[in-house]
């Protein structure tokens, strides 16, 4: 497997991870709001949007590491 293969599939999964976690912050907020929790850990809805804004901020330099690269080869 080449090494740019690997960095697009990490990316993706990355992504996806993401929105996942942000999903699951968005229904335990809620959760919240009604005095209920789905997550045992506290404050668990603002923990999990950390990592998915964590993951995005490695998807964006996976991006523009592979932008980078393809106009250092020239190929628009």
């Amino acid at each position: 497997m080449r090494f740019e293969s690997l960095m697009s599939m990490v990316s993706r999964l990355f992504f996806f991870g993401a929105f996942l976690l942000l999903g699951a912050s968005v229904i335990e907020r809620i959760a919240n709001k009604a005095g209920y929790t789905i997550m045992p850990m506290r404050s668990s809805a603002d923990l999990l949007l950390e990592i998915a804004v964590v993951l995005l901020v490695f998807v964006i330099a996976i991006q523009l590491r592979e932008i980078r690269h393809q106009l250092k080869k020239g190929n628009p």
